[in-house]
Parts: C-alpha cells; sequence; structure tokens
C-alpha cells in the first residue's frame, strides 16, 4: 500500500531536507504560470557551484507536495546532491482525477506547460542554485506523458529525460524538434498505460510505447533497429540504442511490476545512467 500512495499521489515530501526558501511545504514556490515544490541537499553548497536537479512531474490526482514515504525513489537524487523539482499540475476541467496537466497537442490547453515548465526551471536557477545544463526531466504516468510531449517539442528544455510508466498518447507525433538522450521505464504487468496502451473512451487513446521509442530513434539518428546494448540487472532489462548519429542515447528499461511499483532501484539507475551521458558529451555542450 506504502508504494501505491507513493506512486498514485507522486511527488513531493521531501522539503524538509533542507530550510526552503518558499517557505514550508505548504507553501510552494510560485512563478507566473503556476507553483512547485522543492526538496534541497541539506549539505552546503561551496561558492561558485551549482547543483545538478530533477523537474518530476506527478502522474494523474497528484500534486508537487506529496509525501514520499522512506524508500522514496526520488528521495535518492536529493542524497546526491540533486534539487528535486515537484510542480503542481493544475485542476483539469472535466477531470475525475483533480490535477493534471495540458498535454495533448489537440486538445483545449489550460496552460502552455512548456512555458510553466521553463519558469520553474528559470525560478530554480535562482532560488536553489540549479545548473541549467544538469537538469534531468521525468514524470510519472501522465507526468511522463507530458515528459515525452515536451522533449518532443523542446528537445534542450532539460539535459535528459526519465519518463516513468506513460509516453505518447495517440496520434503519435510523426516528427520532433531535436534529439535527446531519453531513458523509458515501464512495467511488464503495466495495465493502467500498457507498453501498447489502450482506448480511453471515444476519443482518447494511449501510444504504444515502441511506436513512440521508433520516433526517437528516427530523431536521434540511431543506425539500426535492433538495441547495440542489452542488460539484465538484478530486477530490470535495459535494451540500448547507443549507436546514433547525434551522438544521444534511447533507452527502454523494463521491469517484472505494474503501474504503480517500478524497482526502488530506479533512481540509482536513473541518476548514473543521467551522469553517463553527461560525460559522454563533448565539452562544449
Amino acid at each position: 500500500m506504502a508504494r501505491l500512495f507513493l506512486f498514485s499521489t507522486l511527488l513531493l515530501g521531501l522539503a524538509s531536507t533542507a530550510a526552503q526558501a518558499c517557505g514550508s511545504q505548504a507553501e510552494p514556490c510560485k512563478v507566473p504560470l503556476g507553483d512547485y515544490h522543492a526538496a534541497v541537499p541539506a549539505t552546503a553548497l561551496p561558492p561558485g557551484e551549482k547543483r545538478p536537479a530533477v523537474l518530476f512531474f506527478h502522474g494523474a490526482g497528484g500534486g508537487g507536495d506529496a509525501v514520499l514515504a522512506a524508500d522514496s525513489v526520488l528521495k535518492p537524487f536529493v542524497e546526491a546532491g540533486y534539487v528535486v523539482l515537484g510542480p503542481n499540475g493544475l485542476v483539469m476541467q472535466g477531470s475525475r482525477y483533480g490535477r493534471g496537466w495540458s498535454f495533448l497537442p489537440d486538445a483545449p490547453q489550460q496552460r502552455d506547460e512548456l512555458a510553466f515548465a521553463q519558469q520553474v526551471l528559470d525560478d530554480a536557477v535562482t532560488r536553489f542554485d540549479v545548473d541549467r545544463k544538469r537538469v534531468l526531466v521525468g514524470g510519472f504516468s501522465i507526468g511522463a506523458s507530458l515528459t515525452w510531449y515536451l522533449a518532443c517539442r523542446q528537445s534542450d528544455l532539460g539535459a535528459a529525460y526519465a519518463p516513468l510508466a506513460g509516453n505518447f498518447w495517440r496520434p503519435h507525433p510523426t516528427k520532433c524538434a531535436g534529439p535527446v538522450d531519453i531513458l523509458q521505464t515501464h512495467g511488464w504487468r503495466d495495465e493502467v498505460f500498457p507498453l501498447e496502451g489502450r482506448q480511453l473512451g471515444p476519443n482518447h487513446a494511449q501510444g504504444d510505447v515502441f511506436e513512440g521509442l521508433q520516433l526517437w530513434r528516427a530523431t536521434d539518428g540511431c543506425k539500426t533497429t535492433r538495441p547495440d546494448a542489452i542488460e539484465v540487472r538484478g530486477p530490470v532489462w535495459q535494451r540500448s540504442w547507443t549507436n546514433c548519429e547525434s551522438g544521444r542515447q534511447v533507452s527502454l528499461m523494463l521491469h517484472a511490476g505494474g503501474h504503480e511499483d517500478p524497482p526502488k532501484e530506479w533512481a540509482e539507475l536513473a541518476r548514473h545512467w543521467f551522469e553517463a551521458r553527461l560525460k559522454a558529451r563533448p565539452a562544449a555542450n
């Protein structure tokens, strides 16, 4: 039940990790288009240095202030020196879930989520000394869907992307703005957002993860459809396309669980992948 609560209400009860400039957990940091919560490492930052960050979008009905369990998948990021940013979605008109995101390109937009994400990051750079060049963007469920669409719309919003249990919806985009490093994590037994997607009512259908990854491989200029790196590590199976003209990488990490129970190792695996991708880039980037 603790894991179920964790992922059905993501994010972020880590604000007590350090004193927050925005006030208590009940007083989020405000930007013109909305607000967000933040968890900052307790260790002091040496003069002149900046912190890496994770920008993580909650699932349907969640919020940036949801309390996480002690074994939170995001807590390891804070312990490793990252600022974790949890934006708040808007209460969606006509939705039974409450808070959500305007991520479907052809649906009515309650907010420009790209502009909102940019405002959150700009504010965090000033407020929390975030390094804008070391931001990992991720999300859970429809927060993951938002992550896919933001990456497709503006490839350099984050340095890399790590969506969890969500992806594009149908009709899939046919073209994205530019290449990205992306690590898609998905449960083999996910019935809420199956790997192949599913129809939701007469007007909406989740997309196919494999079809979405095909678009990313094309965008990144990956030279083969077959992955050139296949690994089995504990609870996860990872397939990666690394031989890409852009120098970027597409990775799919599967686990045996369902929608709301990814492996507890996810944060560490995602962090190590992200840091490896940063090191692989030319110094000029």
